[in-house]
């Protein structure tokens, strides 16, 4: 009996210890949702907690090995890849990775957006004259930073706000088409339009309806919207020999760019006018500032763009085309990426000529000791058409051309010193510094799944001088590009280059 109920008690006591414990165990909570979507924007936004913000990431990792050329993107126009010997690359490598954030609120003045990017690359780099060997006399050759080992480089793309229709930080220029210099390309070297480059800049754009805006803009001019002011007093056959008419004497920054836009775009396309005034500053005419100066001058920049979409060839083609012309802003046509000094190297049929080389140089403005500037005249224009085989694949024919000429003042200033400093052998008369430049290409895509791309990009680049045919002159030793002091004709040049790429966006 009494083990009866000692058992009895114990269970009572039991199940009233576990009800005492099940008592003090906290009730499940109901699931927090801590990442929200935001349906505002378009697809990937979701809101910051805690707060009425949304906000986007994304980026790109991309693999790019190009052939022919020392520069990812670009011609072998300049430096070792126009010198076409031993010391130039047959390819570079890169890689490449883009982080991208996107925050937008919604305010009583509109949208507050902040748009940031930036970039971490390794290029594999080229290599380049460091100084003369104390032991043998030899050139030393070094490689760029980008190219050592651990290294590379950070690059910052964007960094902009937009509130209340204003635009402020780094963005496109709004002088550029929306394609910028890609109008169905990877090539970066297209001339005929502004480019890619973001720039800091205060913007202000009206949206006034059925797809129509205007954007008023200030804009930096440094360093990727100034070309070259070259006092060509200071000329030196080094120089020279590398397509450089001059010492380059380009001032401090006084005036902003000032830029106007006009853009439609609606279902059929896009069509966009665009202007710009840039102020040609330069420093002084000697070593300091007792020897003078040249008196600013005012350079201007126009473009058409257009753009066609879904063309009776298939669903998605599209035709992007557009023309500039400048005086006295030289970038806004031949847009930053393209080399500003050209240096190619090829063969000869001249008679006592060591090789052939094109010599060009692009600039914003000339002038000499004593004298005004005499501003650069350019105009060109680029376009792509780009055809969907399938969903899966695409190819677009592409091409951009442009001149550049000098005013009869310009040019007695730059042939002065060719025909003095490199004896150019045909005098004054054959002497012609105004040069054209191109670039066609094609480039065919394959898209296996979304937003995984492998591309196949092929470009021919042409330099067409205007020295008289058969000339020379006669060049220093480089030894940054290991060439002999000896003649050389002058000549059109050209080269082809091939560039493929792997990039997966997210």
């Amino acid at each position: 009996m009494k083990l009866t109920m000692g058992l009895l008690l114990g269970s009572v006591a039991m199940f009233a210890s576990a009800g005492i414990h099940a008592a003090d165990l906290p009730v499940k909570a109901k699931a927090v949702e801590y990442v929200k979507i935001c349906s505002l924007y378009g697809a990937g936004f979701y809101y910051i907690p805690g707060t009425d913000t949304c906000i986007k990431l994304g980026g790109y990792l991309r693999v790019s090995l190009a052939l022919g050329t020392n520069g990812v993107y670009g011609a072998p126009d300049s430096g070792v890849a126009g010198a076409r010997n031993r010391i130039r690359n047959y390819y570079t490598s890169q890689s490449r990775g883009d982080l991208n954030i996107d925050t937008r609120t919604a305010t009583e003045y509109g949208m507050l957006r902040t748009y940031f990017e930036a970039v971490n690359t390794w290029s594999t780099g080229g290599y380049t004259g460091a100084g003369t060997s104390a032991i043998n006399g030899s050139t030393a050759y070094t490689t760029s930073i980008a190219s050592q080992i651990s290294a590379g480089s950070l690059g910052v793309y964007y960094a902009f706000f937009q509130f209340a229709g204003f635009t402020i930080g780094k963005a496109q220029s709004q002088f550029a088409s929306p394609w910028t210099n890609y109008p169905g390309n990877n090539f970066d070297g297209l001339p005929g339009g502004g480019g890619w480059e973001p720039v800091n800049q205060f913007t202000y754009t009206a949206e006034l309806g059925q797809g129509i805006s205007a954007a008023f803009s200030a804009q930096d001019q440094v360093a990727n919207l100034t070309s070259n002011i070259w006092n060509v007093s200071g000329a030196t056959a080094a120089g020279l020999a590398t397509g450089a008419y001059g010492a380059n004497d380009i001032g401090g920054s006084r005036a902003p760019d000032v830029v106007a836009m006009v853009r439609v775009a609606q279902a059929w396309g896009l069509f966009q006018a665009s202007v710009a005034a840039h102020e040609n500053h330069a420093a002084y005419y000697g070593a300091d500032e007792t020897t003078g100066h040249p008196s600013d001058k005012w350079g201007w920049a126009g473009q058409l763009a257009l753009s066609i979409k879904n063309i009776p060839t298939g669903a998605g083609d599209t035709i992007n085309m557009s023309i500039a012309y400048t005086n006295g802003a030289s970038r806004y046509n031949f847009q930053e990426y393209i080399s500003s000094t050209v240096a190619m190297y090829g063969g000869t049929g001249v008679p006592g000529a060591y090789q052939s080389v094109g010599l060009a140089g692009l600039s914003d403005s000339v002038f000499v000791t004593g004298s005004g500037q005499q501003l650069t005249t350019t105009y060109g224009f680029q376009g792509a058409y780009t055809h969907n085989w399938s969903p899966q694949w695409n190819s677009a024919i592409y091409g951009g051309w442009g001149a550049v000429r000098y005013n009869n003042t310009a040019k007695s200033y730059i042939c002065g010193a060719v025909v003095t400093t490199l004896a150019l052998s045909s005098g004054l008369a054959g002497c012609n510094p105004d040069y054209n430049y191109s670039a066609v290409g094609l480039i065919t895509r394959w898209t296996p799944v979304n937003n995984l791309t492998f591309s196949a990009d092929v470009t021919y680049v042409m330099l067409d001088q205007k020295y008289t045919s058969g000339s020379t002159v006669t060049l220093p030793l480089q030894s940054s590009v290991a060439k002999p002091g000896a003649a050389y004709e002058l000549k059109d040049q050209n080269a082809l280059t091939l560039l493929l790429r792997a990039q997966r966006n997210w």
